[in-house]
């Protein structure tokens, strides 16, 4: 338990001890870390219980607080405030921010990790899934690195992830994507050819099926349809691990829809969901009712043909990954599919596997593409497509992954190339690692000078209140990296990790951290500098950037 959850604990015992308050009792007594730049006059800890509890207490809020401060009591505690309306301002003594320097030094990535009681979940984050007819498009960067990341978040506090992808491999697009690549060989092969009116026309098609006629010849034109799909799927699908191989995404499961018709599993789900009353005939088909839960339609399960939809696929699909161990299921989807996620929501439900589990949905909005001022078009029929490997290709994957991030997922989100090829401390990526490697350079310096070796965490009593401030901000991560475990915002750590950088780039602007002639305060600055160079390493981890060594 660190200094802060020291005193978090202690604060919470008073409240129980003095006023009855359980010490579980959610969002009372809870004490937040002053990081805000332009108010650290306010203490370093702050907690608004004085004005939660008022009203349970009836008492007036500045009431209780001063009863408060008058007795709660701690030797890490130098002293605490009243402000405003009734808030509780706590300020640090210098033996605390020691014991705070003493473990980000000693323990640079356990400290951000939460409590071994912490409880332990089984995820499955299923994103990007894009059906294996074309290119992974531009749009798909932004749903690959929020599943990315955020799963690189659980790991790292302690869950148990799979990232997955789902293969659209089975239904109308695969057959489609047959006829439309038979065609292409046809062309390939200088023979007439027509691409279906509803087919897909890109020329990545022409392209690969060059590829096949220089490979086995034009015999193949006399094979069926099924053999052209299942030919121009795999290749495909490989193109497309490729490319998010480059982006920096290893998928743990990649799962075929495909497994689910032929195993029997979608007509065994639907069995077990007819006993749930969900599931009725009309017309010869079979619907789920899905506005039982907020849907704007029911959906067709099974039609009338006895041909089963998506939405069955889905039911089996959700079902699979229950039994296969996951209680904690998380799909990131694009906005389009906001009927989608209501709909699994209303499966999830109708199953009855929302007692033990849980399942997150995690919609993004349009990403556009802006060069020279101007909103870059794309076509996916006309064959227009602009790639996620374009754009890896023009940016380099550290740039791509963290512009496609650095937005909330709800938000539309304008990649502007321009910025995104710069080279310099404009574009954040750079910035941020310019902050890393000049932190490397710093302390490479000061090994050189005897008197500046061998810094402990001693050496933190030279910090003064700026110093303190960034010991602050640095530690503020462990309580992000919780938030964004339940919340799955990942741009939070995004914009941390920038403003850690801005953060140092203007601490060291202002002060020199290595002095000859003071080297008692040289060695606090360089304590500081270790433990900043850490936090930005681990950020980068997560955010699954490089850290080079120069720039």
């Amino acid at each position: 338990m660190n200094i802060l959850e020291q005193l978090q604990s202690a604060f919470k015992k008073h409240l129980a001890d003095n006023y009855g308050i359980p010490s579980d009792t959610p969002g009372i007594g809870e004490l937040t870390l002053n990081v805000d730049e332009n108010k650290q006059d306010f203490g370093d800890l702050s907690s608004n219980t004085a004005m939660i509890l008022a009203k349970q207490l009836g008492k007036a809020p500045r009431i209780l607080a001063q009863e408060i401060i008058e007795t709660f009591r701690h030797p890490l505690i130098e002293k605490i405030e009243i402000a405003g309306p009734g808030f509780i301002n706590i300020f640090l003594t210098q033996p605390a921010f020691t014991q705070l320097a003493n473990l980000l030094h000693n323990e640079p990535t356990s400290f951000f990790m939460p409590s071994p009681n912490h409880k332990k979940q089984s995820f499955c984050i299923e994103f990007v899934s894009a059906n294996p007819t074309g290119p992974l498009h531009f749009g798909h960067g932004r749903g690959g690195i929020i599943g990315d990341v955020l799963g690189n978040i659980l790991k790292f506090l302690g869950h148990k992830v799979d990232k997955e992808f789902y293969i659209n491999d089975a239904g109308a697009q695969i057959e489609k994507l047959g006829r439309s690549f038979k065609a292409r060989c046809q062309e390939a092969a200088d023979l007439a050819f027509e691409i279906p009116e509803d087919g897909y026309h890109g020329e990545y098609l022409l392209d690969l099926a060059k590829e096949c006629i220089k490979e086995n010849g034009t015999s193949i034109l006399d094979k069926p349809d099924s053999f052209f799909a299942q030919y121009a799927k795999t290749e495909l699908l490989e193109r497309i691990k490729h490319t998010l191989d480059t982006y920096g995404i290893t998928f743990d499961v990649w799962f075929s829809e495909k497994s689910l018709h032929d195993s029997g599993a979608i007509e065994k789900a639907i069995k077990g969901l007819e006993k749930s009353g969900y599931l009725y005939e009309n017309e010869g088909a079979t619907w789920f009712k899905s506005t039982a839960f907020g849907d704007d339609k029911d959906r067709v399960v099974c039609r009338a043909n006895g041909e089963y939809t998506y939405v069955a696929a889905d039911i089996a699909y959700m079902k699979n990954k229950i039994e296969r161990g996951y209680n904690a299921l998380v799909y990131v989807l694009g906005h389009d599919h906001h009927s989608y996620a209501t709909r699994l929501q209303g499966l999830f439900q109708a199953q009855g596997l929302e007692h033990d589990n849980t399942l997150a949905t995690i919609l993004y909005q349009l990403v556009k593409i802006k060069q020279s001022g101007q909103q870059v078009r794309m076509s996916k029929r006309a064959g227009n497509i602009i790639t996620l490997e374009d754009v890896i290709e023009a940016t380099g994957r550290d740039v791509a992954r963290f512009f496609y991030l650095n937005r909330k997922a709800d938000a539309q989100h304008e990649f502007d190339l321009d910025l995104a090829t710069k080279k310099s401390d404009e574009n954040p990526v750079y910035y941020i690692q310019y902050a890393y490697v000049r932190t490397g350079s710093i302390l490479s310096k000061a090994a050189e000078i005897p008197a500046l070796q061998d810094i402990t965490a001693n050496d933190a009593a030279q910090l003064d209140q700026e110093e303190r401030f960034l010991l602050k901000k640095i530690a503020s991560l462990k309580e992000l990296l919780q938030a964004i475990g339940t919340n799955h915002q990942t741009h939070l750590l995004a914009h941390y990790t920038l403003e850690l950088a801005q953060m140092f780039s203007r601490y060291y602007a202002k002060h020199r951290v290595i002095d000859a002639e003071n080297p008692s305060l040289s060695r606090g600055r360089l304590l500081l500098t270790k433990t900043m160079r850490d936090t930005l390493a681990l950020c980068l981890d997560l955010l699954g950037l490089s850290k080079p060594d120069r720039m």
